[in-house]
């Protein structure tokens, strides 16, 4: 069975090295993606089957932590922060977990980082598949 995964980057390129990665994984398969957190609201309204959404903070239109406000009241999914202004220990980690983010993992090298599989894929494959096997217990 592979989950299914909702990308919100406003990063063309991140969203194209996360799904790369995505594709890597058995497990998880991207069924939507999307640029702000708007359109995210809007997709997951025609996107009902989504488990886990990956979302950057810092976007256009309607960033991650306003996202977060208004997704926790819409979807079951769980949500795991991926962004470079997520380092642990950070403020804004601190916000994005107060507001309902289910996981936390910060991009390795800035706002779109090409080597998010070398250097972070193993973390943020582990984080999935612990909130997944959170879902499934």
């Amino acid at each position: 069975m592979a989950y299914n995964v909702m990308v919100v980057d406003d990063a063309a390129m991140m969203r194209l090295y996360i799904s790369s990665f995505l594709n890597s994984l058995p497990d998880f398969k991207m069924v939507a993606q999307a640029s702000n957190g708007k359109e995210a609201l809007d997709k997951l309204a025609q996107t009902p089957n989504v488990d886990l959404i990956l979302l950057d903070i810092e976007m256009p239109v309607m960033d991650g932590l306003e996202f977060l406000r208004h997704a926790k009241l819409k979807t079951r999914a769980k949500i795991c922060m991926l962004s470079s202004v997520t380092v642990a220990g950070s403020p804004l980690a601190a916000k994005a977990r107060e507001l309902g983010a289910d996981g936390v993992v910060a991009k390795p090298s800035g706002t779109v980082s090409h080597d998010l599989h070398e250097k972070t894929g193993d973390e943020l494959a582990q984080v999935m598949r612990s909130l997944m096997a959170n879902v499934a217990a």
